[in-house]
């Protein structure tokens, strides 16, 4: 069930690896899940790249204008998708051109598989032993080589958006004129206001300049006279644009921009509305070109050169495209070709035969006409946005994220831990052979949970390590241990599973022998990377005037019950007196200090908690008549 788990939580990697010890539902479950692309009919690969997998019978591209049918198949695939957990869908092809291809064959792996099998971490030379407290509290030690090659390397694709909404003082705006800006932080930006597409990115970059309009203040009448002479603007809006949040670095891969209704019909200018509708036009046009030219050599392998005995007509003119027994010319198909939906023949043998061929046509007719109804009807509605946004911008940035310190990685047996240390490859201990082992797990974590599988798992993983092989143990019906042993001796390994290693630091034997083999590692959706935080200043809650909590909202720490009794163990009263008033919910004070650091003064002046206020105010609301009194100094009580 751990095991389960924690797989659940692996991360797709950027080197895809199946276990040498499987359970033997692996290719079951990559099938079943339908992230691999299966190949719907028999035949031969004709064309293989990255986007696209095309299966013909005799292994020949198709001629051009054929149409697919059952002469070839054509597999698409997804490229450098989102997830819903941020990873990225990637599909590659497994096949090469002119292959054979038998019908269910995997021909793409997707992400987290390997041969149409399930791969969701990678084969690890591991040793169980402790080094120098490291891997204390099942922390993991890894080798730097496992960082350098990029065997943990996962690419996480982040989604951040942006809305310009129409206010009560004027709409907001999305551009590239945002005041007090300089020219450096707008470089990567467009006209239009949004990042383009390949820029790299960290934290602190505009992704979208964005503009609001604020409250108009009182202008003195020479400001007011200034303003109306050269029109400036900066004073009448605040700089709100996208940016790239802590943590995030990585480059721009997609942008998507939609408008909304009433606005897209006030903001086109009738000119640019003209050119919209014609580029629209065009599109439609060159598209139906191609068709007709497609259907008329379609329709020439049957007619071209025979005579029809009746007359071809165009129902909506009258007009006679083909006249009765005239030798048919391409031209004539042509013309036929361009008005097929509104022809007539009288019913004969060649009047099915051509309807037969147009038919299989018309959706792709009736296709295109719709696909550029929806254009035009876009363009004088806008996009379906929620009311009272103006625009909306969606910009998708790709990162790579190697393994570091501090990320979480797991076995399949419930075996987790966090990465405590990268070593140097010639400080990792190695084996007789001079190979270093890439990963050190505490041999603690083993007789207490009582997974010993993952011992198991190590000593045949690396008989198959040895031997070349891959094998299939199901869960409740697994390997013996007699024939692991079995197993080691055909290998010429230990049949105890254990090697004497050595310290890469001092090049002296460890003191006794130590497990060593292949063990089959992922590495989880927790990455420190994403977990990181801190904060200066930030919001507050408005009731309590506390700062808010989590990273999402750029919220503090929280100083509990239990810390406060740590600092009063240690009698460190200021400090604690400044942690629950000024850097909390004592308003007064908060802005007291900010005066006296401005100032250069180091002055604690704290005033009364808000949630002391807020308590008293709880306890009025229960008719409980409270009230805070202060002593003056002549000892007269004041309220």
């Amino acid at each position: 069930l751990m095991g389960s788990n924690m797989m659940r939580q692996a991360v797709p990697l950027l080197k895809t690896e199946r276990p040498y010890v499987a359970t033997g539902l692996e290719r079951r479950v990559a099938r079943d899940s339908r992230v691999t692309v299966l190949a719907s009919d028999p035949g031969k690969v004709a064309y293989v790249s990255a986007t696209r997998i095309v299966i013909t019978n005799n292994g020949e591209m198709p001629k051009r204008g054929t149409k697919e049918s059952n002469q070839f198949r054509v597999y698409d695939l997804r490229k450098f998708m989102r997830s819903n957990s941020g990873t990225c869908i990637n599909q590659k092809p497994v096949v090469k051109r002119g292959q054979k291809i038998a019908r269910g064959q995997v021909i793409a792996d997707g992400p987290c598989t390997s041969g149409g099998e399930l791969a969701l971490g990678r084969n690890m030379r591991v040793a169980f032993m402790p080094w120098c407290g490291y891997n204390f509290e099942d922390a993991i030690l890894i080798a730097e080589s496992v960082v350098r090659e990029d065997t943990f390397t996962s690419i996480h694709i982040e989604q951040f958006e942006v809305s310009a909404r129409d206010t009560k003082l004027g709409p907001e705006e999305i551009t590239r004129d945002i005041p007090n800006v300089g020219e450096e932080a707008l470089k990567n930006l467009g006209m239009d206001g949004v990042i383009r597409v390949g820029a790299e990115v960290k934290p602190g970059d505009i992704l979208v300049g964005k503009v609001t309009p604020k409250s108009e203040t009182e202008l003195a009448p020479e400001e007011r006279l200034l303003r109306a002479i050269f029109g400036d603007k900066a004073a009448d809006v605040m700089d709100t644009s996208l940016k790239v949040p802590s943590g995030t670095y990585g480059i721009v891969m997609e942008v998507g921009v939609s408008s909304q209704k009433s606005v897209t019909r006030e903001k086109l200018t009738l000119r640019e509305k003209r050119m919209q509708e014609k580029s629209i036009e065009d599109e439609y046009k060159s598209k139906r070109q191609q068709l007709t030219e497609v259907l008329t050599e379609a329709l020439s392998n049957v007619l071209l050169g025979e005579k029809i005995p009746l007359d071809v007509v165009n129902v909506d003119t009258g007009e006679i495209i083909i006249p009765a027994n005239r030798k048919i010319t391409k031209t004539l198909l042509r013309k036929l070709a361009a008005v097929s939906e509104h022809i007539e023949i009288d019913p004969s043998p060649i009047q099915v035969k051509i309807h037969g061929i147009i038919s299989e046509y018309s959706s792709k007719f009736s296709e295109i006409e719709s696909e550029r109804e929806r254009a035009m009807d876009r363009l004088s509605t806008g996009d379906d946005v929620d009311d009272g946004i103006v625009k909306q911008v969606k910009v998708y940035i790709a990162s790579k994220k190697r393994l570091e310190v501090g990320d979480k990685m797991a076995g399949r047996h419930g075996n987790k831990g966090v990465v405590s240390r990268i070593v140097r490859d010639e400080d990792m201990p190695f084996l007789p052979d001079g190979r270093h082992v890439e990963i050190l797990l505490n041999p603690l974590g083993v007789p207490s949970r009582m997974n010993v599988g993952q011992l198991l798992e190590t000593h045949l993983g690396w008989a198959c390590k040895e031997l070349g092989w891959h094998v299939m143990t199901p869960i409740f019906d697994g390997i013996s241990y007699e024939t692991i042993k079995e197993k080691l001796v055909e290998a010429k390994l230990p049949v105890s599973g254990k090697t004497r290693l050595f310290d890469g630091r001092s090049g002296e034997p460890f003191d006794q022998e130590v497990t060593v083999g292949e063990i089959y590692m992922m590495k989880l959706h927790h990455l420190v990377s994403d977990k990181i935080h801190a904060r200066a200043v930030g919001p507050y809650s408005l009731v309590t005037q506390q700062p808010l909590g989590g990273k999402a909202q750029y919220g503090g720490q929280r100083f509990g019950e239990m810390e406060v009794w740590a600092l009063e163990a240690y009698s460190a009263a200021f400090a604690l007196q400044e942690i629950l008033t000024v850097k909390s919910d004592d308003v007064v004070g908060r802005t007291r200090i900010y005066e006296s650091i401005v100032k250069g003064e180091n002055v604690l002046e704290p005033g009364i908690p808000e949630s002391f206020n807020v308590l008293l105010k709880e306890l009025q609301s229960l008719a409980l008549d409270v009230r805070l009194r202060t002593v003056v100094k002549d000892g007269a009580e004041q309220a």
